[in-house]
């Protein structure tokens, strides 16, 4: 995938600075593209960038191809001549009372919405054609997956937020008259919701562009299931195991018992009935994967062992306990999609409990696994986190993700022999801090891409961490403040870079 050594930060665009209460694809978003290029990193990886529900979990979104509305600049709908001034003073002053380092998601959702609304008054009243005729051409283009996607939010507006199992049986089961007669009904919102899609789509646009033209990669994330309740399954309820009577996920998804958890992990999400996916040449996967090649240059896939096989749970199951492992077709969806797509900028997230038959898929393909340096310490010789066991440069090496604690709170929460372990193998800390000796470390390393949360070039504590798995309190709000991201940070990393033949070319 790499034909050099490259490097790049993590970091969501809900986390950068904004006046708004939550980062956007405003200003704010293009202030970090120009620190990465200051800062001469090829490579911004961010988090699903999906409309998120209840717990704001990107990896819980509505949609697997919709964005998120709650990322949409006022600003530049400001610009756009779609909202005034005093639209923009009264929300400011809102969030001025708010924690600027942390999203206070309800009070975004309230205070966001009714100007994004507004917004979309104006745009019906507008007469600037060129703007339409664009949003025309926007809903033809996308509109395999923007018709559902309107439909099923302007039905979820309906009926109170409501999950679509839930529903009355014959929108639930998508009974073609009652899909005729809803979308007759709810028309002018379905307008509304595509409204927010082409808002977001064309900033997202005009900002990857922006990002590329500066030589950075938008390094995106595919998470393997969709939320139970989302239009992905509503759409197409065949290609999940679902309960036919109840529209319940007959089986779930998880994870097993293991050393960090006795219960194991019960997502919920549906799992996939891949032998009609596999009846249809995955026909879903591939217009996913294709879709998110519109507006990512790479690619991570969430979970990627579930390709090979997976944890089914039982309907009805409150833990991951009672489970069974069962076969993917995963060599034979992936010929099929290189068949289709060709050689694609897939990057495996092959963490945890990985077997052989898993690092065989991911090798065949040729597609690149992860190294955590957080994970490299707490085990023999032999730990292949540790970057002298890299059997090869096909690897992205993390310092942590946004799963993980930061780099300081990390160490902060080690042990005094567990520190040692670190400090023993880096030969000191660096005098700028732990953060830094670990960025060096992932930097130094054979693996072609390295990436550090933001956090990490920061030096943040356990305070800042994005993520804390297991849990639904306070996470993904994390936020950094403006002006904090400074020249100097930029050239040492700069210098960093070079040293470690990671510059551009």
């Amino acid at each position: 995938m790499f034909d050099r050594r490259l490097s790049g930060i993590l970091l969501h665009p809900t986390s950068l600075p904004s006046a708004y209460g939550i980062g956007d694809l405003g200003s704010g978003a293009y202030g970090f593209v120009d620190f990465l290029a200051q800062g001469e990193q090829q490579v911004w990886q961010i988090l699903p960038l999906g409309p998120t529900g209840a717990g704001n979990s990107p990896y819980l979104a509505y949609s697997a191809l919709a964005g998120n509305p709650l990322m949409i600049s006022l600003d530049i709908l400001f610009g756009d001549k779609l909202l005034q001034e005093e639209d923009l003073e009264v929300i400011k002053k809102v969030f001025e009372k708010e924690n600027p380092q942390r999203v206070n998601f309800d009070a975004v959702i309230k205070e966001k919405y009714p100007l994004l609304r507004k917004a979309f008054e104006a745009f019906q009243g507008s007469d600037n054609d060129e703007y339409k005729q664009e949003f025309d051409q926007f809903c033809e283009d996308y509109g395999y997956w923007l018709e559902d996607y309107s439909l099923y939010m302007a039905l979820k507006d309906y009926h109170d937020g409501k999950p679509w199992f839930q529903w009355d049986e014959s929108i639930a089961k998508r009974n073609p008259e009652a899909i005729h007669t809803w979308q007759i009904k709810l028309g002018h919102e379905m307008y509304y919701h595509k409204f927010l899609q082409f808002s977001f789509f064309k900033q997202w646009r005009n900002l990857k562009e922006y990002a590329n033209e500066k030589g950075v990669k938008i390094f995106g994330d595919i998470p393997i299931y969709v939320a139970h309740d989302s239009v992905d399954v509503w759409a197409n309820q065949e290609i999940f195991c679902l309960d036919e009577e109840t529209g319940a996920a007959a089986l779930m998804a998880g994870v097993p018992p293991d050393y960090f958890s006795e219960t194991g992990q019960l997502w919920g999400n549906p799992v996939y009935n891949w032998e009609v996916l596999a009846e249809n040449n995955f026909a879903w996967w591939i217009q996913r994967i294709k879709g998110m090649l519109e507006y990512v240059d790479i690619m991570r896939i969430d979970h990627f062992r579930g390709f090979e096989g997976y944890w089914a749970v039982p309907e009805g199951e409150t833990t991951a306990i009672n489970g069974e492992w069962l076969s993917a077709p995963g060599d034979q969806f992936f010929t099929i999609l290189e068949q289709e797509l060709g050689v694609l900028p897939i990057i495996a997230e092959d963490l945890g409990v990985i077997t052989p038959e898993v690092e065989a898929l991911r090798d065949k393909y040729n597609f690149p696994g992860m190294k955590v340096l957080h994970f490299a310490f707490d085990s023999d010789r032999a730990n292949g986190f540790l970057p002298y066991n890299y059997v090869d440069r096909n690897w992205v090496v993390y310092t942590g993700t946004h799963d993980n604690d930061t780099t300081v709170g990390w160490f902060e929460k080690r042990s005094f022999a567990e520190r040692k372990r670190v400090v023993d193998f880096l030969g000191n800390i660096d005098n700028e801090g732990i953060h830094w000796s670990l960025i060096r470390l992932a930097l130094a390393s054979v693996a072609n891409l390295a990436i550090f949360p933001v956090q990490d070039l920061l030096g943040l504590g356990s305070e800042s961490k994005m993520n804390t798995p297991g849990t639904i309190v306070d996470n993904w709000s994390w936020r950094y403040l403006d002006g904090v991201l400074t020249d100097d940070i930029s050239e040492h990393l700069k210098y960093l870079t070079y040293l470690y033949g990671r510059k551009p070319h």
